[in-house]
């Protein structure tokens, strides 16, 4: 069964952007770290099934799609070729991981998550593909 699509009053990066403000600027991210804002879904689908608050809100434990905002100067770095070969990441690539990995953090109000790079299994073109 295809994902179901959501409908976002304004696009999910922009959000995110948005509420994280001048983080960038007051937070450094070291080594092979990636900070991840998690992707949270809107109240509803295009086909009008609506999400309670409760299930929106499991999305910040058990969310596996966020959004790369900060990435360590080693980060997707791979000398060996073993993990990234051919396969770069930038800021605002949407990636999906395991909702296990990493350490939770909140700024700004934004959840995210911070995780060594070999975590990221994925990328993704839409966050609502993965749940």
């Amino acid at each position: 069964m295809p994902a179901a699509l959501m409908v976002h009053d304004i696009d999910p990066a922009e959000k995110i952007w948005k509420e994280l403000g001048s983080a960038e600027d007051d937070i450094e991210i070291f080594n092979n770290q990636v900070l991840v804002a998690i992707y949270k879904r809107p109240e509803k689908t295009k086909g009008g099934v609506y999400y309670t608050d409760t299930t929106r809100d499991e999305d910040r434990f058990q969310g596996r799609v966020g959004m790369i905002v900060m990435m360590g100067n080693n980060a997707f770095k791979d000398e060996d070729g073993k993990w990234f070969r051919e396969t770069e990441f930038s800021e605002g690539d949407w990636v999906f991981y395991r909702n296990s990995d990493g350490s939770s953090i909140k700024i700004n109000g934004v959840d995210c998550r911070i995780m060594e790079d070999i975590y990221i299994k994925g990328r993704v073109v839409r966050p609502d593909l993965v749940f």
